[in-house]
This record gives C-alpha cells, structure tokens and sequence, in this order.
C-alpha cells in the first residue's frame, strides 16, 4: 500500500513538472477544418469549410497563459461546389488572388480555474485586421492514443461582420453575421 502511494506520488510529481512547462502543439491539418455559417436569403443557414489551416498553440496550463497561431488557406474554401467556391474566392468575399490566407494571433488566454474559456487575438481577412473573441466550448489535452504523442483538441466559436472584412456584397438579403466554428486538434511534436 505504501508503495503504490509512493508510486502515485512521483507519477504525480513527474506528470505535474512535464505541464508545469509550456508546451507547443502543432496543429494537426487533417483534423482542423474551421467553418462559416450565414444566412442565406432568410432561406436557410449555409454551412462552408476551409480544408488547409496550418499553425500552433503554446500552452501552459500551471501560468494559464499561452498563445496561438492560426492560417487557413482561403483558397482551400469548400462549399460543396467548384463554381460557388470560385465566386466566394473573387474581389467581392475572400479576393484570393491578393489575400490567399485568413490569419488569427492571440494576444490573450483567458481561464476560469484551470479550464481555457476564451482566446483574444486579431483576426485578418482580406488584409484587414479586427479583434476577435474566440469562445473556447471545449478543450482536451491528452496523449493522442494512436500518435504516442501529448495532444490537445478544442472547439471554439466568434461572432464576426463580414462586412468589417470588406465583404458586404448581398447585405442584407445575405447576412451581415457569420459564426465562426472551429474544430483544432494539434500534437506536441
């Protein structure tokens, strides 16, 4: 008994010094498809995704403090058709052939306890930088059990206006609001 609690202990011990450091997670771009969601002339809430994010998330969980950046590809934008991808990627939304990628930089973490809440940081789309507030739903860190290797997963969820971004082409009819949903997993390599 006392050598299972002694063994307890410096597991314990080991595991808490590994976190007490900050740990740098790359992001994992087969499992990271950031999402836009609108609606699309009163009929209905259109859902697209991008399939190239590529970035980094530093964190250290005993300062609760860390950092991320992101970069999504814009021309990787998915809307289930080539032509309406096409359009989406011209000089009235994303204009892809001068601004190819979408960018997010932290500036702040925010935790309540342990738990990550909210990531603060800038946004720039079309070459036009806004603050933005990722709410953080969920988030996990643990070893990946097909990698071998420490991961973390989140989902987190910001309010924009396109047309803060120079994309107001359809407002009203199409909305001005866009959520931003975005599934990360990232391995510490």
């Amino acid at each position: 008994m006392k050598r299972n609690s002694l063994c307890a202990l410096a597991a314990f011990s080991i595991s808490s010094c590994v976190l007490a450091a900050p740990q740098t997670y790359i992001i994992d771009g087969t499992h990271t498809y950031p999402m836009f969601e609108y609606n699309h002339l009163g009929f209905s809430m259109q859902t697209h995704r991008f399939t190239k994010t590529s970035g980094t998330i530093t964190l250290d969980r005993i300062a609760r403090a860390g950092s991320v950046q992101v970069a999504i590809d814009a021309r990787s934008v998915d809307t289930g058709s080539k032509l309406f991808d096409k359009h989406i990627q011209g000089e009235d939304f994303f204009d892809t052939a001068r601004f190819p990628s979408i960018t997010f930089n932290s500036s702040r973490m925010q935790f309540a306890g342990d738990r990550l809440v909210a990531v603060e940081g800038e946004l720039t789309i079309k070459g036009v930088t806004r603050p933005v507030v990722l709410e953080v739903k969920s988030m996990q860190c643990k070893p990946h059990p097909l990698r071998q290797k420490d991961a973390c997963g989140a989902n987190a969820i910001a309010h924009v206006k396109r047309s803060e971004f120079n994309m107001s082409k359809h407002v009203p009819h199409v909305s001005d609001e866009v959520t931003l949903s975005i599934p990360v997993e990232a391995i510490n390599e």
